[in-house]
């Protein structure tokens, strides 16, 4: 797994957020630079959809409410542009690169998890979106304190 390196990891909060507040609703964008390999993490009330290129590899990522608890639910496009030609390629590269974009969400919006402490033992949900049923799952991927 890559390490993070925070000094290419670039954090925007959008109106309606602070460091510390909204807890549910509160979305995050995460884009990148593959020539500068820089992170772009926006943080919002709503996605940054005007950050997402054609190629559909980002990172989107929501706290939601399930039976009374929080968590962090997170989705990605496998299908891509593409279609499904390349589906299992974008499914191997999600799957190598999400803990470097967990950890980039982790550490870019530490402030509201230092304010939240709980929130470090929340499950993390990721649905691998595709119109291909092998593809299309729904997995856990632990709690964010996994990714500190």
């Amino acid at each position: 797994m890559k390490k993070l390196n925070p000094e290419k990891l670039f954090v925007e909060f959008r109106a309606g957020v602070t460091n510390t507040e909204p807890i549910i609703g509160r979305k995050y964008t995460l884009t990148h630079s593959d020539i500068t390999a820089e992170l772009f993490l926006t943080i919002g009330i709503e996605y940054a959809f005007d950050k997402i290129t054609k190629m559909r590899d980002e990172v989107l990522a929501e706290w939601r409410m399930c039976n009374g608890y929080p968590y962090l639910h997170v989705y990605v496009y496998v299908d891509g542009r593409s279609g499904t030609t390349k589906t299992a390629i974008r499914d191997t590269i999600f799957r190598r690169e999400l803990p470097l974009a967990l950890e980039a969400i982790r550490y870019g919006d530490r402030k509201f998890f230092l304010a939240h402490p709980e929130l470090d033992d929340a499950p993390i949900g990721i649905h691998f979106d595709s119109e291909n049923p092998y593809y299309n799952r729904f997995e856990n991927w632990g709690t964010p304190k996994k990714y500190k």
